[in-house]
């Protein structure tokens, strides 16, 4: 048997989720095969069923997993990134504080989660908020290129307990065996894509760490598997780089696609636990072969739900449901069904203009009864970072738009509506890119109004998300311009005084 690595805590994981070498009495001859599942998870934002119920749920997912685990002991659940932001329940605030994932790290704890890796929304909440769902989780995190910066250096990421720091590893390495003695050394790396830069995170490059850590995973495990948080490119570049890489499971684009690269297989379920993947391993240990068998499966509206985690799930949706109750009587009442998908993923809300930025903006306008010439959002209000479809609920456009705000009507001049229209087609890939109603660009690319050209010395009257005006993502747009010249701001009686309010009228409307 090649030497094995393990960490302190990689050792805690071995004894508490599989049969080790010690613990097996072998009651007939080791016949060199072994079978052991993964069970996938990636960018999962909400914990209760979406759509009505339709699909989702992590309950539901929980159920499964424990059947499955109870058919085969050596059975893993893994988590590839996204599950701490955005969702709706996040933004919401209990006992003073703002939950920021603190509803999914109590879920995952309940469910037994055994291995996870970040992906960049992890990194959406402030450092001290993360920190803090690092120290209440119970299960295996492992990130090879995303550190912690802290005065100029690059350190792990580390869980706090009991006044001792425990550093996050950069590999994992798990000893399992079965009933007749057959072992296996199962190697993990676990990175993430550098698309949410913060002052507290400094990311590696994904492909130089991995190499970096690969010759030691590969002299001392049997099969290498990474949970990844990249883009289909970036996981396609590993898998052909490094020929010893077995499977990928990853995050990250929100639909399911099983693919081969190299020597791998490459899995990504749907966002919002819509499917998980359940991975079935079986290696022939005398050959070296190993036959992968992926299996997607989706969790919906026929699938029971665990007990034990659906009282936790209630429990944190009558928090949920108290807060939306305060804009909306009913928060599950069908508003509108989208036979065409609504995007509201964040590269498609950061960069071109998407059919529910449309909603959004023309909401907008519609809620001052049409008594504005355009209307203006900025792409980064829409945190969802999923695609809604079929039926379209008021909860999914607190999801959408969770942190509110109010729809501001807007008399400015031609020249500073201009300035304001180039600078978010400049910030595409940024919050501060514009969604819009009634703007369109010529074949020159400039800018139009209801069909026609912007008089630089005319006054418009435009809706803005009120965000806007604050001058963080549009740093000249503040209320001290001088070409602002006036602002009116609903009441509380007024649609426009709630975004949200104002979508879920417009959209109703539309059905």
């Amino acid at each position: 048997m090649r030497k094995i690595v393990v960490a302190i805590a990689a050792i805690a994981l071995v004894f508490n989720s599989c049969k080790t070498k010690d613990s097996v009495t072998s009651t007939t001859k080791d016949d060199g095969i072994i079978t052991f599942k993964f069970i996938q998870l990636n960018d999962v934002y909400e914990i209760a069923p979406l759509s009505g119920g339709l699909y989702g749920g992590m309950a539901r997912v929980a159920h499964v997993a424990d059947s499955i685990k109870n058919r085969e002991p050596n059975s893993f659940l893994v988590m590839a990134g996204d599950f701490l932001s955005p969702s709706l329940l996040g933004t919401m605030r209990h006992d003073g504080k703002r939950i920021m994932g603190k509803q999914m790290i109590e879920v995952m704890n309940a469910m037994n989660f055994d291995l996870v890796t970040f992906g960049n929304h992890e990194f959406d909440l402030k450092e001290d908020e993360f920190q803090n769902r690092l120290n209440e989780s119970n299960f295996q995190w492992i990130a090879t290129n995303a550190k912690q910066l802290t005065e100029g250096e690059a350190t792990p990421f580390s869980i706090h307990r009991n006044g001792h720091a425990q550093p996050i590893q950069e590999t994992y390495q798990l000893l399992i065996s079965d009933s007749d003695g057959t072992e296996v050394v199962l190697g993990f790396f676990g990175v993430t894509i550098d698309s949410n830069p913060q002052p507290y995170v400094v990311y590696e490059n994904y492909l130089e760490s991995v190499q970096r850590v690969y010759p030691k995973l590969k002299e001392n495990s049997d099969i290498i598997v990474g949970l990844t948080h990249l883009n289909i490119t970036q996981d396609k570049n590993l898998a052909e780089t490094l020929p010893g890489i077995s499977l990928l499971m990853g995050g990250h684009e929100h639909h399911n696609m099983l693919l081969d690269a190299g020597n791998a297989k490459i899995a990504k379920a749907d966002a919002n636990a819509k499917t998980i993947y359940v991975h079935t391993l079986t290696f022939y240990k005398n050959q070296n072969r190993l036959v992968i068998d992926s299996q997607l499966v989706p969790i919906d509206e026929k699938v029971p739900s665990q007990q034990q985690v659906q009282e936790i799930v209630e429990d944190w949706n009558v928090i949920l449901e108290s807060e939306i109750k305060k804009v909306v009587d009913d928060p599950y009442e069908q508003i509108y069904y989208a036979n065409v998908p609504l995007d509201g993923t964040d590269s498609a809300s950061r960069g071109i203009q998407t059919n529910l930025g449309g909603f959004i903006a023309e909401a907008m306008a519609a809620s001052f009864n049409y008594e504005v010439e355009g209307a203006l959002v900025n792409g980064g209000s829409i945190r969802i970072d999923d695609v809604l479809e079929n039926e379209i609920t008021p909860v999914d456009i607190f999801r959408v738009l969770p942190f509110g705000g109010g729809v501001l009507k807007v008399q400015l001049k031609g020249s500073l509506l201009t300035e304001v229209l180039v600078y978010g087609r400049q910030a595409r890939g940024t919050g501060a890119y514009l969604q819009r109603y009634n703007f369109s660009q010529n074949e020159k690319g400039e800018w139009l109004l209801g069909g026609n050209q912007i008089d630089p010395n005319k006054t418009y009257t435009i809706a803005f998300s009120d965000y806007l005006l604050k001058g963080f993502d549009i740093p000249f747009l503040t209320p001290e311009n001088e070409r602002v010249l006036s602002i009116y701001e609903s009441s509380e009686e007024e649609m426009s005084h709630d975004i949200r309010k104002a979508l879920i009228a417009f959209m109703k409307q539309l059905k």
